[in-house]
């Protein structure tokens, strides 16, 4: 793929912002290939993402965001550029069950999800010769109720030694500490079923046979202090019936977890995710 800039910007509407910024572009030969915008009537609040072909603009990234610095500070912008070649630096976190680590290994390997995947942290020791053989360092932090906060200290170590851009609970079966939450907001992607809250706890795909349900499904989304309740990236469902039996709820539940979670990751990575309040604008 082509390298590019990505502008990515979030401020109060108002008339004439994308006048502004196309303006700015092509003030400097910015080729845009790729726009979105959205404006969210409710909350009176502007959305953008613009890519930028690097090799039309004649300076670099540095240059270009002291360049835009006084138009961000005219229409009160939040807002970041950032450098396609530039591979985010992901550490995965998984406990036993294999199926979403291992498809988000898969399609790294596969040059499917464009980051630097610099390692994995688990509880258990399960999965270390899949991770190994991908030649990803493992480190295993066994936690229990009598260590969590010595085994967390050792995790935020081992996320902050990597330089790491983003966490991913890849069926991480532990609660992350408030901290580790505030330090890494908006940066730590989990992924769970769809039937919270109706079926929290151990076993929630035998409650939802026990129930009749027709459709399952599994929830992307941004980890925050209130569990499972962070900004959704992506969600979807697979519809189930009477002719299924738990164990093949519990197949097709894996399946949609791992598909949504690698959609969720892939957004990241590519800066499509905009986070504002408690909800996301994903432009896809």
């Amino acid at each position: 793929m082509e390298r590019t800039y990505r502008l990515i910007i979030s401020c109060p509407d108002r008339t004439g912002i994308v006048a502004k910024v196309s303006n700015f572009l092509a003030t400097y030969n910015g080729w845009i290939t790729e726009a979105s915008h959205h404006a969210d009537q409710k909350t009176g609040w502007f959305f953008m993402r613009n890519e930028i072909k690097a090799s039309s603009i004649s300076f670099d990234l540095e240059s270009f965001r002291i360049a835009f610095e006084p138009i961000a500070k005219e229409y009160s912008m939040c807002w970041s550029v950032s450098d396609s070649d530039v591979k985010k630096r992901v550490v995965l976190m998984a406990s036993k069950e294999s199926h979403c680590l291992a498809d988000i290994l898969h399609r790294w390997h596969s040059n499917e999800l464009d980051a630097e995947i610099v390692a994995v942290i688990s509880n258990h020791n399960d999965l270390r010769r899949m991770v190994e053989w991908h030649d990803i360092p493992y480190h295993h932090v066994p936690v229990d109720k009598n260590n969590k906060p010595e085994a967390f200290e050792q995790v935020t170590k081992l996320v902050e030694e990597y330089q790491t851009d983003v966490i991913v609970l890849a069926r991480y079966m532990q609660i992350l500490p408030p901290d580790l939450c505030e330090l890494y907001a908006g940066r730590v992607i989990n992924i769970h079923h769809s039937f919270l809250p109706s079926f929290a706890g151990a076993k929630p795909y035998h409650k939802a046979y026990d129930r009749g349900v027709k459709l399952i499904g599994a929830t992307c989304h941004y980890v925050t202090q209130d569990l499972d309740e962070g900004p959704i990236i992506d969600q979807d469902v697979i519809r189930v019936s009477h002719r299924d039996s738990t164990e093949d709820m519990v197949r097709l539940g894996r399946d949609v977890e791992r598909m949504v979670l690698s959609r969720g990751l892939r957004c990241h990575l590519e800066d499509r995710v905009i986070i504002y309040e408690n909800k996301t604008v994903v432009f896809n």
